[in-house]
């Protein structure tokens, strides 16, 4: 697989030259007129980007989060689960890396093939990152309002994070 990877991309690379030469295209002008809207759209999207990524710092540095769920605790206990799966459960659908390090986290605590490893496991491979997507995707085109699109979003997100409690449990 690496091999072929070294291989396609300069083909590709060569393709696409030889394609533009033969339409006669200036590449170069387009090359640059494409790097020219990539930077724009990248100073779109920053704002809605640092506003995410403070917001995520502020709940996860206060541990209003984690301090959220506690009396869920004896619940969860019974199932042989902790409260620290929640906060992963809460925040998937607004950052992946922050779940990402709560997922770690976990593996480190109970080991990765643990109920609560399997869980995290789960829970960040049938949620998505909602809110991130739509600040960025529709913050890069400048739509401000998204009509259906982050409930319909959080909805799935939440059917997602029901299906992996119940599918973990059911079958682990």
């Amino acid at each position: 697989m690496t091999t072929a990877s070294f291989v396609i991309l300069p083909l590709l690379v060569l393709y696409i030259i030889f394609y533009g030469f033969k339409k006669r295209i200036d590449i170069y002008d387009e090359f640059l007129i494409g790097a020219k809207e990539g930077l724009i759209t990248t100073f779109k999207i920053i704002p809605n980007i640092v506003a995410m990524i403070f917001a995520i710092n502020i709940l996860i540095k206060s541990n209003i989060i984690h301090d959220m769920f506690l009396f869920m605790e004896p619940y969860l206990n019974k199932l042989s689960l902790s409260s620290d799966i929640l906060p992963m459960a809460f925040l998937r659908s607004i950052s992946g890396t922050s779940t990402l390090a709560i997922m770690a986290n976990i593996f480190e605590v109970y080991g990765p093939d643990s109920i609560m490893g399997l869980l995290a496991s789960v829970i960040q491979g049938s949620s998505d990152t909602t809110f991130y997507v739509i600040a960025l995707y529709y913050g890069s085109i400048g739509i401000t309002k998204n009509r259906y699109a982050l409930s319909v979003g959080l909805f799935a997100d939440l059917c997602g994070i029901i299906a992996s409690f119940l599918i973990v449990y059911l079958l682990f």
